[in-house]
């Protein structure tokens, strides 16, 4: 009692000196900080109310089909893996990794979801033999598998204003080693703090004082929330202040699952260039190529340990820190019970195993990516792609696009000083369906610059001719493929009063050809002959009729003079290489919002095909020149066997070169030339054809059919006359002619078939060398004939 009236006393005497401070605190109190508390209060519950993480679109190639009979390779198969971020870790066990054996091979998929579907996690063997996959089985039950695919790999990123990469995972779906490990950690007493933890604090204060620098941090996993999501990283007084109380905030308001489920979507975890991973999720597959939960322990761990300095312990640039960091981050899980201590020891002895690459790439094929953007503009726009959250899962095939750079490089490489000035372009389609497989838009790889397999529109020459003959074949009572042509001399006067004078590529005029010689030559004379004949208003009606818009009216059209893309070309060699089908080019195949909803799917319906005889005799003719014409090349190397159907093309002045040739699985068209307009100095043959004979020298791809098509025969042509006659008649040719097609009549030989080099020409109803009706137009620049 005394105590008590000796302090009251006391308190009695200090209050005149107590009471002003008394007042200022308690008005600071009632005037600013509880103000400021309820502005803090309001910010935090609006900001986590509508919390929405940034979340890109991602683009994705197409996955990988794995089949008996499917075209592949050891090097093919395991370029795949390594692009799609599978590791070799010897045995195969593991999602995301493989093991070889032999020609067998080990692979643990990922699984994935797509705008078709998609497939579960499974462990396979894939068996390969000369170019081809063997067999498929599932390494659990031992069945074989009529298809499997591998999950697509991530190609480029469309990010919006946040330069963040990020999956959302729900608490639910993360490893309970991870929700345990992280909270044992960074923050032992989650489960009870109040959001600050005043026993840490102290802990750490006293160890970083016996230290004598900063050795343990006090932080709680809601502070670490906090200074992410509402603060900056300076080091203030204010800026603690503030993290305190909204800490407190976000505890009084929000649950600790809440919390610690934006916690492990928001912490940051690592870099790439000006891409920031957040989240566990995102981090697992750029560190581990895998999803969570396919993480062992020690790599639960790796991730774990990265909280407390993602560049410090990065572990591509500082293993060793890495290493120290990672095992003892699994001694934490062994003292807090989450692992035992053999389990942690044996994680401990394991290597990091961090994938070389990190799935993060912004824009790997820029040109590839500025066909899909054209694409799927109708439907989405550029600011929905960068709001974020799709998956735009596309038709690329990334060994097809990696060959074919390389396919460039090499040629490049091979051509010397003479590729200083050059640029390059190239697209390699699916013959069956119209997918863009690849495209290189210059010959420096990832080049974000001038697209030139799109953009770029030059006089495309010879390889035009296909379609002129095309056209003529579909007459078969008038043309087949040995019906005679005159390859003479030409000269048409033109409206200015001059003379148009078409010449050979050898300047040599060849007489009366057969017409696949004449194609197979590529000679220039024969051709305008036969175009004229046929009429220039089919063949411009034609080739309008895919598209092509300002098609040159004038004769000079025959022979090449006309300006497409090399993207134009395909879409053009596309409907031969396809057998009469005209199928659109498609470089997407879906997109998939970020519930994995398909919003979107692109898919081509083909019908029955036109004018597939013609389109036939034509594939056939193209696999002449091939043989023994222009681009012999291939016919005389190890592609014999491919049995390859294609064009050469040089334009004027030997300004552009071309080659567009197609397998029974394949289509590729590349352009060689120079970006000023002047001479390349190169044919078509000595180009283009050469980056495409690199490109299937690795690309497994399988064979075109050397017999003739359905709907086709072989028969003896005399080419005077078109109809049947004797294999021993002078000049008699072989070729394929439409079934029933010929009279029935063989001619013997006769006088005129014994001298076919003096017979007289074909019939004509010409009356002259510009064809019934035709008024030649004004001529184009001439294209050379190769």
């Amino acid at each position: 009692m005394a105590l008590l009236t000796r302090t009251r006393s006391f308190l009695r005497a200090c209050w005149p000196w107590l009471r002003i401070p008394f007042w200022i605190g308690l008005g600071l109190l009632v005037g600013f900080v509880l103000p400021y508390t309820l502005v803090l209060n309001k910010r935090v519950q609006e900001r986590f109310n509508d919390l929405v993480f940034a979340v890109p679109t991602r683009v994705f190639a197409r996955p990988l089909p794995l089949a008996a009979g499917e075209s592949m390779t050891p090097a093919a198969l395991q370029l795949e893996l390594t692009f799609a971020g599978y590791s070799d870790d010897g045995h195969g066990q593991v999602a995301g990794s493989w093991a070889r054996q032999g020609s067998r091979y080990v692979i643990s998929s990922r699984g994935y979801a797509g705008p078709e579907g998609g497939e579960l996690p499974k462990r396979i063997v894939v068996s390969l033999n000369q170019g081809t996959v063997a067999s498929v089985r599932d390494l659990a039950t031992g069945k074989t598998i009529d298809l499997a695919h591998l999950d697509p790999a991530r190609i480029a990123t469309v990010y919006g204003a946040d330069q963040v990469d990020r999956r959302i995972v729900r608490l639910t779906d993360l490893p309970p080693l991870l929700v345990g490990g992280l909270q044992a950690v960074e923050d032992r007493d989650f489960k009870h703090n109040i959001g600050i933890d005043f026993t840490a604090i102290l802990r750490a204060a006293f160890a970083n004082l016996r230290a004598g620098h900063t050795v343990q941090g006090a932080s709680t996993l809601t502070q670490q929330l906090v200074r992410n999501l509402f603060l900056s990283r300076e080091q203030t007084f204010t800026r603690k202040i503030n993290e305190a109380l909204m800490s407190l905030l976000l505890e009084l308001h929000y649950s600790k699952d809440r919390i610690l489920e934006a916690y492990v979507n928001e912490v940051f975890l690592g870099q790439q260039g000006g891409q920031a991973v957040h989240g566990f999720a995102a981090a697992s597959e750029f560190y581990f190529g895998r999803q969570l939960s396919d993480l062992r322990p020690q790599e639960v761990a790796m991730l774990v340990g990265l909280v407390k300095g993602p560049s410090y312990y990065d572990p591509r640039r500082y293993p060793d820190r890495a290493l120290v960091r990672r095992n003892l981050v699994l001694q934490e899980f062994a003292d807090t019970g989450l692992l035992s201590a053999a389990q942690a020891k044996a994680a401990q002895a394991t290597s990091l195993d961090v994938i070389k690459n990190g799935q993060l790439p912004h824009n790997r094929f820029p040109a590839f990516m500025q066909l899909v953007r054209q694409q799927i503009t109708s439907d989405f726009d550029e600011d929905t792609l960068s709001a974020g959250n799709l998956s735009v899962f596309t038709t690329l095939d990334p060994s097809a696009q990696l060959y074919s750079e390389q396919a460039v490089d090499t040629t490049m490489k091979e051509l010397g000083k003479r590729a200083d000035p050059l640029q390059a372009a190239g697209v390699v389609t699916d013959v069956h369906d119209g997918s863009v497989l690849a495209m290189v838009g210059s010959k420096i790889p990832g080049d974000q610059g001038f697209n030139r397999a799109l953009d770029s529109q030059r006089p495309i020459g010879s390889t035009i001719k296909p379609f002129v003959y095309l056209v003529a074949l579909t007459n078969p009572s008038r043309w087949n493929l040995a019906t005679a042509l005159d390859d003479g001399p030409i000269s048409m006067p033109q409206p200015n009063g001059t003379l148009w004078t078409p010449h050979n590529d050898d300047n040599q005029s060849h007489g009366m050809v057969p017409m696949v010689d004449a194609l197979a030559k590529s000679w220039n004379l024969a051709s305008i002959r036969l175009g004229l004949a046929v009429g220039l208003p089919r063949i411009r009606a034609f080739l309008q009729s895919f598209g092509l818009t300002d098609v040159n009216p004038g004769p000079s059209l025959l022979i090449g003079a006309l300006d497409l893309s090399p993207l134009q070309v395909a879409q053009l060699y596309e409907y031969i290489a396809s057998d009469g089908h005209a199928l659109p080019l498609l470089a997407v195949r879906g997109v998939v919002d970020g519930n994995g909803r398909t919003i979107k799917r692109y898919e081509v319906q083909s019908g029955n095909g036109e004018y597939q005889p013609a389109v036939r005799l034509v594939t056939w003719a193209m696999q002449q020149v091939a043989l023994y014409g222009t681009a012999h090349a291939i016919g005389e190397s190890s592609l014999a066997s491919l049995h390859v159907a294609g064009k050469t093309g040089t334009s004027n002045d030997l300004r552009d070169g071309w080659f567009a040739g197609f397998t029974g699985e394949h289509l590729g068209v590349f352009w060689m030339g120079r970006d000023d307009n002047k001479p390349a100095h190169l044919f078509g043959a000595t180009g283009a054809l050469r980056v495409w004979r690199n490109l299937f020298a690795k690309l497994p791809t399988q064979a075109l059919p050397a017999a003739p098509g359905d709907g086709l025969q072989m028969a003896w042509i005399n080419p005077a006359d078109g109809k049947p006659t004797e294999p021993q008649c002078t000049g008699a040719k072989q070729v394929p002619v439409v079934t029933g097609s010929l009279s029935g009549d063989v001619e013997g030989c006769g006088f005129w078939q014994n001298l076919f080099g003096s017979s007289p020409a074909a019939p004509s109803s010409s009356g002259g060398p510009a064809g019934p009706g035709v008024t030649p137009a004004v001529a184009q620049p001439l294209p050379s004939g190769n």
